[in-house]
């Protein structure tokens, strides 16, 4: 099974994979549904608005009722992971996402497809898993101070226990990076493998159940992501006791 994206191109040696392609698409489609969606907006909303005002007041009333007042600066990165992830997972589930062919000379076999989820990369999971943890650190020196912040991790105490827990403290932003950027990245590859798998044994019929399946971890997969993202904030800007 193949885990990197395939290269399609370089640009000035930097090679560009289907992987970045769909980024690509869902920064644009992103693009344009924010346009559209300011262009229509009135009093009398259409359901697109309504569509989007659902999604916006749920994440605002969530976070307030999680972190209360500092909601306002923590709900906006929360939406935005949310938007980005959601709309990367679920244009890949258009069907014959991965059907256009790409010739090109970079790979061995001379054909790839042209698209891939986005998701499918262990190189954007990673960098949404650090983008969130390194925000959460930003937040939480904001709100905490920076001699609060620091003594979480490290403590002058008598007692060796508390630098024990500060070192687990520690410990835990690391693995909050392994554990976001990986639990996104293995739902969504090892799904885009079964679908795959499904269309080469019958084409018809057969991969609609686990097409539906997929929808359902493509929505899934990014409010988890959203949402560990919002008590993990909340809890680092949150003064340590």
């Amino acid at each position: 099974m193949q885990i990197k994206p395939d290269v399609l191109f370089l640009v000035v040696n930097f090679p560009v994979t289907n992987t970045i392609i769909a980024t690509i698409i869902s920064d644009i489609v992103i693009i344009l549904f924010i346009l559209v969606v300011n262009r229509t907006i009135s009093l009398k909303p259409n359901p697109l608005q309504n569509a989007t005002e659902l999604i916006v007041d749920y994440f605002v009333k969530t976070t307030k009722e999680i972190a209360g007042e500092r909601a306002s600066f923590i709900y906006p990165w929360v939406l935005s992971f949310f938007i980005l992830i959601l709309t990367s997972n679920l244009i890949a589930q258009l069907p014959g996402f991965e059907s256009i062919i790409f010739k090109t000379s970079i790979s061995k076999s001379h054909k790839v497809s042209f698209l891939k989820a986005a998701s499918s990369d262990l190189n954007l999971t990673l960098a949404f898993a650090v983008t969130s943890v390194v925000l959460t650190h930003y937040l939480s020196i904001r709100c905490t101070g920076i001699k609060a912040y620091f003594a979480r991790f490290i403590t002058f105490r008598v007692f060796p226990i508390f630098l024990f827990v500060g070192i687990l403290e520690f410990s835990n932003e690391i693995t909050k990076i392994i554990s976001f950027s990986f639990r996104l990245f293995g739902n969504i590859s090892s799904g885009e493998k079964i679908i795959t798998t499904m269309y080469n044994i019958f084409s018809f019929g057969l991969p609609l159940p686990f097409m539906l399946l997929e929808l359902l971890v493509a929505i899934i997969q990014a409010m988890i992501f959203a949402m560990l993202t919002m008590v993990f904030m909340h809890v680092m800007t949150d003064k340590p006791h």
